[in-house]
């Protein structure tokens, strides 16, 4: 971005609305967070955001944070991973106290509620085990052995839907997010299974919308009634399952899309041993949309979640994050068998410093950089707002994924693929599920999650390396160290060092 040219505004019509005269207003307060010429752009401020972030853990969080009593784990995730992403570890007093915090929060019958004493709910139990993968470990008062794995996949399994689809917890809502949730958890502690996520893609694939992104759910279409005059017995089977095509339930949004997509990507592992049709998606039309929700100069390269909406800070996560996994689909993967460049090559020489990523990360940084950053500590939404633990995570998320390159990895996968032992577990298994999960695919399941790795080369971080964090894993938004830790600790295995 080049101070010195003023980025020309949004092109408007003749007929002002309220959205276009927000998106003014925004434009303005962002145009006078870009620097000048005569000021330098500012970087990281990593001191003021590490003292948000320790006011928060360690005095507690405002009043205002009342309104998040039933999101208590995620306050301690967004918190203790965005140390993580700024390359701090806790130290093992406030470990323990996290471990302890987010075990009282275990509900007797399986799951994680939202505070002690609450309701079992899919969204804070991923927020549970992921923060138990960073500061949790193997043994008494761990956290690790004391997640109660059986109940909860039979807690799993008491929100599945006809359709494949889940509920967030019991007499509530489908919502993708959900979905996203429970898979991360099972693919973490390995308690994946088929009769888990029979239906599962069906239901993901009809949630995109005519955009490309995905909506928060689609119209089970079940029939109308229990009861037929057909004489057909399948017609008087309740929650008989329609075979019309179920429209999305809502517009396509950043979240839902991030969440689908994810979840997607990590039910491939079950591509090649299932007997159902295989849905699709359209990765195409997935892919514009993605491109068409980052924000033009003006709005300083960050990300929208909807069309037409204003930019927002957390979105650097949940869209930016999201051209990481479409690299898992093969979309803007790199050609592993091209033939090598030969030395001397003018074509060589000439593009030896071209970014070929699917978005601007360089502009994407900026944002965070120059809008996304509080003075006092913590980062936001966007200007004038006030930070929160929320946008903090997503918003160094969102940082981490425009710095560093993640992408699956062959050689990667060939390195997990030699050192796997089909007769190792956990060591504290039970038996989960009568539905037997076939070892090739709990292997695919072990590799694809593993298989991630961060390319030799591919970071770009604006301002120098002393504004460098942690790559996160695109699938998890946990460090690939977390991720491993945890994962080879539950399915018994040994990772070899990587090269």
């Amino acid at each position: 971005m080049s101070p010195s040219i003023p980025p020309r505004p949004a092109p408007v019509d003749a007929f002002p609305t309220q959205t276009s005269t927000i998106q003014a207003e925004t434009e303005a307060v962002l145009r006078r967070h870009i620097p000048s010429n005569a000021e330098p752009a500012p970087g990281l401020s990593k001191a003021s955001h590490m003292q948000f972030l320790v006011r928060n853990l360690v005095q507690g969080f405002p009043e205002r944070y009342v309104s998040q009593d039933a999101s208590q784990p995620w306050l301690l995730f967004w918190t203790i991973q965005a140390f993580n992403i700024l390359q701090v570890s806790l130290d093992p007093g406030n470990k323990q106290r996290t471990i302890s915090r987010i075990l009282a929060a275990q509900h007797p019958d399986g799951g994680f509620g939202g505070g002690p004493g609450q309701a079992a709910h899919l969204l804070p139990t991923y927020a549970s085990v992921c923060a138990l993968a960073i500061v949790g470990r193997p043994g008494p008062e761990g956290g690790w052995d004391q997640i109660d794995r059986k109940k909860m996949y039979d807690f799993f399994m008491s929100l599945k839907q006809p359709d494949g689809s889940f509920l967030v917890a019991h007499h509530a809502e489908v919502d993708v997010r959900g979905i996203y949730c429970l898979l991360v958890t099972a693919t973490l502690l390995d308690i994946l299974t088929p009769e888990l996520v029979e239906g599962t893609a069906s239901f993901i694939a009809s949630c995109q919308t005519y955009e490309g992104g995905f909506a928060s759910a689609s119209q089970p279409y079940y029939a109308a009634s229990s009861s037929s005059q057909s004489g057909d017995p399948a017609d008087d089977m309740p929650f008989r399952l329609l075979e019309t095509p179920r429209p999305p339930l809502g517009e396509a949004h950043g979240g839902y899309t991030f969440c689908a997509l994810a979840a997607w990507v990590l039910l491939l592992s079950f591509r090649d041993h299932s007997d159902e049709k295989l849905p699709s998606i359209d990765v195409g039309k997935l892919l514009r949309w993605l491109v068409m929700m980052q924000g033009n100069e003006i709005e300083l390269g960050g990300f929208r979640g909807r069309t037409n909406k204003l930019v927002d800070g957390c979105y650097s996560w949940w869209c930016g994050g999201a051209f990481a996994l479409l690299e898992a689909l093969g979309v803007g993967k790199q050609e592993t068998n091209a033939a090598p460049a030969q030395e001397g090559d003018p074509l060589t020489e000439e593009w030896t410093d071209v970014d070929d990523s699917l978005f601007n990360r360089r502009a994407l940084q900026e944002y965070i950089l120059y809008a996304g950053q509080h003075p006092a500590g913590g980062l936001r939404d966007k200007p004038p707002k006030n930070p929160d633990a929320y946008h903090t995570l997503y918003c160094l998320s969102g940082l981490s994924i425009a710095q560093h390159r993640v992408s699956p990895s062959d050689a990667r996968r060939a390195q997990i693929r030699s050192s796997w032992d089909p007769t190792r577990f956990c060591a504290s298994d039970l038996k989960i599920s009568e539905s037997v999960l076939p070892d090739e695919t709990r292997q695919k399941i072990f590799e694809n999650a593993l298989a991630w790795a961060q390319e030799e080369g591919g970071s770009i971080i604006v301002g120098g390396a002393e504004h460098r964090v942690n790559a996160t894993h695109p699938l998890f938004n946990l460090t690939i160290t977390h991720t491993e830790g945890l994962m080879t600790y539950f399915y018994g295995q040994t990772l070899p060092p990587r090269s």
